[in-house]
């Protein structure tokens, strides 16, 4: 009897000693206090975090609808993961991949979970410390299509009580709010993997009954291959430092088949040619005949994208013209000017003297931003699950960035560091490899352009990441 008490003391201490030698290396913070994360395949997610960090829809004492003033978010701590070496995601489902693209999901979402993570030292990686997050906003419009059933099922099993948003209810909701009082077609303009999931025209006809007055709704989708990998500088699909077309190029050219160029439509598409901008090869024995034409520029595959979709309406000849726009990729917003002002342009475009697409569209079409409605969904799951800080976070946000795990001696680089497309696309699901690790943002991960880009387009987000970044490099 006496060993046996002696036993359950000895194993009593043990207990007590490695619980005090955890609490004194990390310290459990209360959940509320916890930060918010949020994860995107690429960059685009930071639209996303910018509507989150500026909105103003709730009163923050009440928690009741109505601006107060300060943003809603004020209190609350964030932590960013973008997964750059696997993107872009809006590829997995033409190449026979979804259910890997599940995996690098699950994988994001286990980081976010977790309170460690490999961090970089130099050459070597070493286990450092870190938050995990009270509440997960999916900021990818693929993702959400493809996995956010399995994510919200993984979350119940090891972690229950943290909510998990998505994008494509938000956007959904947005869009059939104006047609409750602006009748028209719904476009969506997302990532060819997200139009192949029909996430959009599904969510969209299984709400459509809450909303009254939208009845039967038209819907015309345009998946926009490039234009999210060109915004995040893809290697495939742009490169400023080429002057001719390239052999490892996969966007929109006259060669392909699966995204043609029409030259019968180079009037309506009105490409910016300036600074290789669009790359053309000609026939060295005619110099007047063209042999391909490869898009090199973001505002370039808005363009194609957008002629697009409106052939797709002249051919399918829907009757109710084009009124509302989702950008049903974050990184979208980012060319949301643009999109806006290529729009005007096809409306006012002629065929001599007929209006090409005035038929097919309104004058004004409404261009909804998930994100902004995201946010919303974000503050009200916040609430309903008590999640909300209770006094304002001292943490700095932080920013991660998936890479390729040189220490994995199978991977397949470009010259620019990132997976080769072949090898990105050609892994297999259930393999148990580490393809990638994680780290902070900093100057080598994200050129120096795309910081600019979010100078401009992110005035909340971008502060917060530059001191990050300026703090990485003193």
């Amino acid at each position: 009897m006496m060993v046996k008490i002696k036993q359950c003391l000895a194993v009593a201490f043990f207990v007590a000693l490695q619980t005090s030698l955890l609490a004194q290396q990390a310290p459990k913070k209360e959940t509320n206090a916890l930060p918010i994360g949020v994860f995107d395949s690429g960059t685009g997610g930071l639209t996303v975090l910018e509507a989150i960090l500026k909105l103003d829809a709730f009163n923050n004492e009440t928690g009741e609808p109505g601006a107060d003033g300060k943003p809603d978010f004020t209190k609350e701590q964030f932590q960013y993961l973008a997964d750059q070496a696997n993107m872009p995601y809006g590829n997995y489902a033409a190449a026979g991949k979804t259910d890997l693209l599940k995996e690098h999901i699950l994988k994001n979402l286990k980081f976010l979970l977790a309170t460690e993570y490999d961090k970089p030292t130099g050459v070597s990686w070493v286990t450092s410390n870190k938050n995990n997050v009270k509440m997960v906003v999916v900021a990818c419009n693929t993702a959400t299509a493809y996995a956010l059933n399995d994510m919200k099922t993984y979350i119940k099993e090891y972690k229950d009580g943290v909510p998990c948003i998505g994008v494509i209810d938000a956007g959904s909701k947005a869009a059939l709010i104006y047609q409750q009082t602006h009748k028209g077609t719904i476009g969506v303009f997302a990532t060819a993997g997200t139009v192949a999931s029909n996430g959009y025209p599904r969510t969209l006809k299984a709400l459509a009954t809450k909303y009254p007055g939208v009845g039967e709704l038209s819907i015309i989708c345009q998946g926009g291959v490039g234009l999210a990998e060109s915004i995040d500088r893809d290697n495939d699909y742009f490169n400023d430092t080429v002057t001719k077309p390239r052999s490892n190029y996969r966007g929109p050219s006259l060669k392909s088949t699966a995204v043609t160029i029409d030259t019968s439509l180079l009037p309506a598409y009105h490409f910016d040619k300036s600074y290789n901008k669009l790359l053309c090869e000609y026939d060295p024995n005619n110099p007047n005949n063209c042999l391909d034409i490869q898009i090199n520029d973001p505002e370039n595959y808005v363009r194609f994208h957008l002629v697009t979709l409106l052939e797709k309406m002249r051919t399918q000849h829907l009757v109710l013209p084009l009124n509302t726009l989702i950008l049903g990729c974050t990184h979208y917003p980012y060319m949301k000017d643009t999109i806006a002002k290529v729009l005007k342009e096809l409306y006012n475009f002629k065929n001599g003297e007929t209006f090409r697409y005035r038929p097919l569209m309104s004058e004004h079409i409404e261009l909804i931003d998930p994100a902004i409605e995201t946010a919303k969904e974000a503050y009200v799951a916040l609430r309903l699950n008590h999640l909300e800080a209770k006094v304002a976070s001292k943490d700095k946000p932080h920013f991660f960035i998936c890479v390729p795990n040189t220490d994995l001696k199978e991977v397949k680089l470009e010259s620019n560091g990132w997976f080769t497309y072949n090898y990105k696309y050609g892994r297999n699901a259930g393999e148990n490899k580490q393809y990638i690790r994680v780290e902070p943002f900093n100057t080598k991960n994200i050129s120096m352009a795309t910081y600019q880009r979010f100078k401009a387009a992110l005035p909340h987000v971008y502060p917060l990441l530059f001191q990050q970044v300026i703090g990485l490099n003193r």
